[in-house]
């Protein structure tokens, strides 16, 4: 059985983003860290493909990510990285260059992995520049593309723990 992805607002600027993985912590770090492992899962939905995956994972490193999707559609996601504390937690800003978000300005991700004995729970909270980005983001129908991602994951997951 799949877990469900969970999106909830809170307070008036964040997005905390819920979900279990049936794989002990390192190896969810591992999948979320490795650019050769993130091409395989992180793209949205059916259609979309990681089209750039550049990573200097470490503090005050950045990353660049880009997809394209149908009908030409494409998207750019920066950032740089504030905290790194494997296999546990990691901060960092991001700003959507192009595509669908570029309205919303810098916001902050920060990620924690919580072990559950052989699952790990993984907690993303975002925090955005205001209320108006914040509901952008949820208006824009995000959940169903992280949704598809994290269903890829399980199944990475799956195919290294077996």
């Amino acid at each position: 059985m799949k877990s469900t992805l969970k999106v909830v607002a809170s307070g008036d600027r964040e997005i905390v983003i819920t979900r279990t993985f049936n794989a002990p912590r390192e190896l969810v770090w591992d999948t979320l860290s490795r650019p050769e492992l993130l091409k395989r899962w992180l793209f949205g939905p059916a259609g979309w493909a990681m089209t750039v995956c550049e990573e200097d994972r470490r503090v005050g490193g950045t990353f660049r990510w880009a997809w394209v999707g149908p009908g030409g559609a494409a998207m750019t996601m920066t950032g740089a990285y504030r905290e790194i504390v494997p296999p546990e937690r990691c901060v960092r800003t991001e700003t959507f260059e192009t595509g669908c978000f570029p309205q919303m300005g810098e916001q902050i991700s920060t990620l924690v992995l919580g072990e559950r004995g052989e699952q790990t729970l993984l907690t993303l909270t975002v925090l955005y520049p205001s209320k108006e980005a914040r509901d952008g983001a949820l208006a824009s129908g995000m959940e169903h593309g992280m949704a598809a991602g994290y269903d890829r994951l399980d199944e990475i997951l799956a195919g290294a723990a077996g």
